[in-house]
């Protein structure tokens, strides 16, 4: 029962679509979904996943409408859950509510769901469409999809490069890529990933805290976590010295150094135990791991043996590649670090997706921000 969408079908889902985003981050292993109700041409109520998962969009947007729910239109951009967990089907209580018709973007992967809300819709007499706008709608849910169907998180990989391709320099620590306007775009997507992580040369050589620091989102800061085969990071480090505030995860293996564990320990670092594979950590195993530890977004953040590493074991799903004019590019090749990926580069099965342009008030030039993701 898949009737043929109209303009308004598409209207009405963009905005759900967008309404969705708000959430992002926040929902825990739920996805933020969003439920628009329609009627007579009007939205009569709306509704997100709550902060931390439930109650879900379609309970929010029905109890926020009462009895004008009855004759509407729903628009919701994940297939409603047909299971009982913590809370009843929400295609039943579409069902109870009345609702006329049911328009959906994407069809839940989880074995306990899929295809089964719109089973219920079906045999209630109540009918639906399912698929549109989809591609838009899974960009909300990519790390809820990711992990449902991979066993893994939804990997960014965020690079900043010069015009040149330069990523930073050896033994001169961190290096100024981009201006403030990039930089603040780049901790509004820490604040919408479960976790960042990097090696331990990168904590070592720029001791960075990794936190989300805008004013208002400071509690929106993902988990940290550090690649750290031979337990190389200091308990002095910044990303170790708040780490009763924000999580900080030192991923190593089992044979590590007690000493040096404990110490980290004692600054509040939790510890994930790592397979170890021709010498390094098999990043495959971790993103297994961190799925079952309940991570569903992961945005890579490292250097560029790190980036290397995840883009060769086919783990990135997208690229975010900022292209900066804040640092010179005229430095000794001996000391320069490359990035693997370029605009000239481009690692084969990405496409573009979006860029967008930011002034840079420190160099006075255009820092410019690419998004890649997998075909």
């Amino acid at each position: 029962m898949n009737e043929k969408s109209s303009d308004n079908d598409r209207r009405f889902m963009a905005a759900a679509i967008r309404l969705g985003k708000q959430h992002q981050g926040l929902t825990g292993t739920n996805p933020s979904v969003a439920c628009v109700l329609v009627k007579d041409g009007c939205i009569i109520a709306t509704g997100i996943t709550a902060i931390g998962g439930r109650p879900h969009a379609e309970t929010i947007a029905l109890g926020r409408c009462g009895d004008l729910a009855m004759g509407a239109t729903a628009y919701v951009t994940l297939e409603p859950c047909a299971h009982h967990g913590k809370t009843p089907p929400c295609a039943q209580a579409l069902i109870d509510a009345g609702i006329k018709r049911v328009v959906t973007a994407v069809v839940d992967p989880d074995e306990r769901v899929s295809g089964k809300g719109h089973a219920m819709l079906k045999q209630a007499g109540i009918p639906f469409e399912q698929g549109l706008l989809s591609d838009l709608a899974k960009g909300n849910i990519e790390g809820y999809l990711t992990r449902k169907v991979l066993n893994r998180p939804f990997v960014t990989l965020k690079l900043a490069v010069t015009k040149k391709g330069l990523m930073g320099l050896r033994g001169d620590g961190q290096l100024s890529i981009t201006g403030a306007v990039s930089r603040a775009q780049v901790h509004l997507m820490r604040a919408r990933h479960d976790a960042i992580l990097v090696g331990a040369a990168t904590v070592r050589a720029d001791n960075p805290d990794l936190t989300c620091r805008l004013t208002g989102m400071e509690n929106r800061s993902p988990i940290r976590i550090v690649l750290d085969a031979n337990l190389s990071t200091s308990p002095e480090s910044a990303i170790v010295s708040n780490a009763d505030e924000v999580p900080c995860w030192i991923v190593a293996p089992k044979s590590g150094d007690s000493e040096k564990q404990n110490a980290l320990a004692a600054k509040h670092c939790q510890f994930i135990t790592c397979v170890i594979q021709e010498g390094q950590i098999a990043l495959p195993n971790l993103l297994n791991d961190l799925a079952n530890k309940d991570i569903t977004s992961l945005m890579v953040e490292g250097g560029a043996k790190v980036a290397t590493s995840f883009l060769a074991a086919g783990l990135v799903d997208a690229i975010e590649l900022f292209i900066g004019t804040g640092a010179a590019d005229e430095k000794p090749s001996e000391q320069a670090i490359l990035s693997p990926v370029t605009l000239e580069n481009i690692p084969k099965g990405f496409h573009l997706v979006g860029e967008w342009e930011f002034i840079n008030p420190q160099s006075g030039g255009v820092d410019r921000q690419y998004r890649f993701e997998q075909t």
